[in-house]
């Protein structure tokens, strides 16, 4: 009798089909977002007035950025609404996945719309320097935008802190599995960055009366916008491939594992992180000596549950028995070997 015909909850099917995932309540919903794309649309419309009267490369550089992030924001709620539809017959593990592949979008627009424009616009005022004009007006512009930016960050930074728990920050960035929020902080902080560099570049082109510092602050923008661009790329390329779930997932079935004494031991665990708050579990497992079919299928149902309880975001289970092998052959028989 194969597993499948043995039970549709344990060998080779998931438990049941699981809840609609809620991501956006999950992992802190949408309002980073609403709130950086409200804050950036008010700043877009201001800093354009301001390179109009100013003409200064490094103002434009900062609106185009500003519009950029805009159209960011608005793809990452895309992604977090696709992500939240149930699962279907062509999709059987739902969309959770689109929240990576929207931010992987934003990493590519804010390379190319931010970064590469930025810096051309900056070669561009190099080669043929132009004198600022109005330039009172383009500080007191940036000096606002730096402070609207600088609180949007914070609040990231809040939020980022209230989740990270006792995990040092930066190594949170990286880990982390909420590529929405990372992507968010990752263009407002760029943005701050930014600003400050607009600033000083505006300050010196006018003290010198030298138009190409403009120029060099537009570049040095850009390259900020390009390093930001290219580590949430690689961040969120790697979850979009099918990056392993949190090591403490696979701690909690081992530990689950253990409290049940029909099962002799674990095998091995495989995760996958297929969204936010939403993990794929294989478990291979070897039951105890003349364990009936029957007692089987009770112990993988109440592993499922107890695993569940204990880890919400673990939505599927597939737990496959079989027989240990002699040191010799294990490696050889799926999701690589036995542990």
């Amino acid at each position: 009798m194969s597993a499948a015909a043995v039970t549709d909850r344990g060998f080779s099917a998931p438990h049941a089909t699981p809840p609609t995932p809620e991501v956006g309540k999950e992992h802190g919903g949408t309002k980073h977002i609403v709130q950086s794309l409200l804050v950036n649309l008010t700043i877009a419309g201001v800093k354009t007035l301001a390179a109009i009267f100013t003409k200064s490369g490094s103002m434009l550089a900062e609106a185009l950025h500003s519009f950029s992030d805009c159209g960011n924001q608005v793809l990452l709620l895309v992604g977090v609404h696709q992500a939240k539809k149930p699962a279907t017959a062509t999709h059987p593990f739902g969309y959770g996945r689109a929240v990576y592949f929207w931010s992987f979008m934003v990493a590519l627009m804010l390379f190319l719309g931010g970064g590469a424009f930025s810096i051309y616009e900056g070669v561009h005022k190099i080669r043929a320097p132009e004198p600022l004009e109005r330039v009172w007006l383009g500080l007191l512009i940036l000096l606002v935008s730096l402070g609207l930016e600088g609180a949007a960050t914070f609040s990231n930074i809040k939020e980022l802190n209230k989740r990270r728990g006792d995990k040092p920050f930066f190594q949170y960035l990286k880990d982390t599995t909420d590529s929405d929020l990372v992507v968010v902080f990752g263009e407002n902080a760029a943005a701050v960055l930014g600003l400050g560099i607009a600033v000083v570049a505006i300050m010196l082109a006018w003290l010198t009366n030298d138009g190409r510092w403009d120029g060099v602050g537009s570049c040095i923008i850009g390259l900020v916008l390009v390093a930001v661009a290219v580590f949430l790329a690689v961040e969120v390329s790697s979850l979009l491939l099918g990056e392993s779930a949190a090591p403490e997932i696979t701690a909690a079935a081992r530990e689950v594992a253990q409290r049940f004494p029909e099962i002799d031991r674990v095998l091995n665990v495989v995760t996958m992180q297929q969204g936010p708050g939403e993990v794929l579990l294989h478990v291979k497992v070897a039951f105890t000596p003349k364990l009936t079919i029957e007692d089987a299928c009770r112990v993988i149902n109440e592993f499922e549950g107890a695993l569940r309880a204990q880890r919400s975001e673990v939505r599927w289970v597939f737990v496959e028995p079989d027989i240990p092998r002699p040191p010799s052959q294990v490696g050889g028989y799926g999701f690589g070997g036995a542990s």
